[in-house]
């Protein structure tokens, strides 16, 4: 147990001796409940607002409260000073011997230090990417495919089981224009001069598609009408693209464990059978949509609609599960999808890209009605990225189609590079990628900063070596104040790990590595002025060891921290 959880644990006891003293009411809600570093680190290394959350349905006085929950923990060996501070928080002073402890128990746990319960098993379903299978992935998926599988890496540390899943749009318009396109590229195999008109996709990456065509059909379908070969087409070209697609995310250490198919939800009846149920609760009915905003009467043409509810969910108007033509509308198709992931998960997350905001309040509706409000749903929003080259916007890439490839850019600057630095922003912020500027070596790129910092570690461990010095039995007591400083700073890491799950932010990992990373650059320059100060120093074999011990903790946060992110821990730069 580390030492936030145990400390809570410390807490739940002392209210509970409280409780049977009679100095406070049994039964009372404790979730809100906290302990955490104090604003001011002058106050202390752990703060309560226990006294402040009880107090009034206890029927009593907070400062009060407080004393008495205080001189509990103060009984703890583990506590050197208890203060009252303000209305009633409660602050603890802990003892070296205790920080020291947390230390070992950081190298002890190793790979699962800051690995939580929290998630008690519950299955999430985190659905990301899903990008048409119209082309190769471009730098506009980059960032919500780097959020979504740092998060699925993220829940699963936190206790709970993940599936990710990525929703291939394979049913609706864009696929037809895409075995058009496939077609083109077809006759242009076969020897044809064609121009790409309007409308179609005009990337080279649908040369193999034709030339693949050819080798399997010849120029059987050059001058056959579209209805021959539109469908043969469009499987050859989805399923190619989708090949490509999931080559562009192994790149960046992106694998799924299930791809869905919109072509086969339709197939097997799945918006149907939403429908119906949604029926039967009185959730979609038959109705006429008012004209849109702008329109004439003249211009408008009402027309029965099956209707979705979605007033009844807070959206400001009920919404069409299908079209006049009969076929589903989008978000008649997304329902019954969304419907499907229920089935098998008890949480559901959505990456989005920030242009699909509109959509959001009708969908989580749609998931509220088809679940009752049992599966909890949430969409994350992730804004793109702007790509420039020493401050300049980058150009577009001919042979992609008018965009630049996620492939060209991982290629250039590094997975590990374009991983980290997708997350060093909240995802619904906007966000620069100047290649310059990620690549570069200075404290101002996180990336690097945090890197080094465990290449520092790693080269530490491999002078020590050199110098002969063996590390049996390592004496932590020679640690001082400010290199136990250090271990606060690295005890957090739990705390994080759970408050970010919580959140479903994993940029809050990167945040603190990048503050970790600091402190110890910050205590390791101290001994560039003051050779006292110095990790390595080979004639003090005792505390060149229990400053090797301290910074291989370090290192093991930084990796198991890197590790969410979806990044390697370097050994030397």
């Amino acid at each position: 147990m580390t030492l936030y959880a145990r400390f809570a644990a410390h807490l739940n006891l002392a209210l509970d001796a409280l409780v049977l003293a009679g100095d406070l009411p049994a039964g009372l809600e404790r979730r809100a409940i906290t302990v955490e570093p104090p604003r001011d680190a002058s106050h202390g290394d752990l703060a309560t607002n226990a006294a402040m959350v009880l107090a009034k349905p206890a029927g009593t006085n907070p400062r009060a409260l407080a004393e008495k929950i205080g001189a509990e923990l103060e009984k703890l060996d583990e506590v050197a000073a208890v203060s009252i501070a303000g209305p009633g928080f409660i602050n603890l002073t802990l003892t070296d011997a205790t920080w020291r402890g947390e230390l070992t128990a950081i190298l002890d746990a190793g790979d699962d230090y800051g690995r939580s319960t929290v998630g008690a098993g519950t299955t999430v379903n985190v659905e990301y990417v899903s990008a048409n299978p119209t082309g190769p992935m471009h730098m506009g998926h980059c960032r919500g495919a780097v959020v979504g599988d740092a998060l699925a890496a993220l829940l699963e540390f936190a206790g709970h089981k993940v599936i990710r899943e990525y929703y291939v749009n394979d049913a609706g318009g864009q696929v037809d224009v895409l075995a058009r396109s496939a077609h083109l590229r077809y006759r242009e195999a076969l020897g044809e001069t064609i121009e790409i008109p309007e409308g179609l996709y005009p990337g080279d990456y649908l040369k193999p598609v034709g030339a693949k065509l050819v080798a399997e059909y010849g120029d059987k379908y050059v001058a056959a009408p579209e209805s021959e070969w539109l469908v043969l087409f469009r499987k050859t070209a989805v399923a190619a693209m989708m090949d490509m697609i999931r080559a562009d995310l192994a790149l960046l250490g992106i694998h799924h464990d299930l791809f869905s198919s919109e072509a086969e939800l339709q197939a097997a009846g799945k918006p149907e059978q939403a429908e119906a149920w949604l029926r039967e609760r009185g959730y979609v009915y038959d109705g006429v949509l008012e004209a849109p905003k702008g329109e004439t009467p003249e211009d408008w043409e009402p027309v029965e609609l099956p209707l979705f509810r979605s007033t009844q969910f807070g959206d400001d108007q009920d919404r069409p599960i299908k079209k006049s033509n009969g076929a589903w509308t989008y978000f008649g198709a997304d329902l019954a999808y969304h419907f499907q992931k229920a089935q098998s998960a008890d949480q559901l997350i959505d990456i989005w890209g920030a242009d699909h905001a509109g959509t959001v309040k009708r969908i989580v509706a749609a998931v509220q009605a088809l679940t009752g409000g049992e599966t909890k749903f949430d969409v994350k929003l992730v804004q793109m990225v702007r790509l420039l080259r020493d401050g300049e916007p980058v150009k577009m890439s001919k042979r992609a189609g008018n965009f630049v490839t996620l492939a060209d850019v991982v290629n250039e600057v590094g997975k590990d590079v374009v991983r980290f630095t997708m997350l060093t922003r909240k995802a619904d912020a906007q966000m620069d990628f100047d290649f310059a500027k990620v690549v570069e070596a200075s404290k101002d790129n996180p990336v690097f900063y945090v890197q080094y910092a465990h290449a520092r570690v790693a080269s530490l461990g491999r002078r020590t070596a050199e110098a002969g010095i063996e590390c049996a039995n390592v004496d932590l007591s020679l640690l001082d104040t400010q290199e136990l400083g250090l271990v606060k700073a690295a005890a957090q890491f739990p705390r994080i790990v759970e408050a970010a799950a919580s959140a479903r932010e994993p940029h809050r990992i990167a945040f603190y590595l990048y503050d970790l990373a600091a402190e110890l650059h910050s205590l390791w320059n101290l001994g560039k002025d003051d050779a006292t100060r110095r990790f390595l120093i080979v004639d003090q074999t005792g505390l060149t060891c229990a400053r090797l011990y301290l910074a291989r903790s370090i290192g093991q946060i930084i990796r198991n921290g890197l590790r969410i992110m979806g990044v390697e821990a370097v050994q030397e730069m």
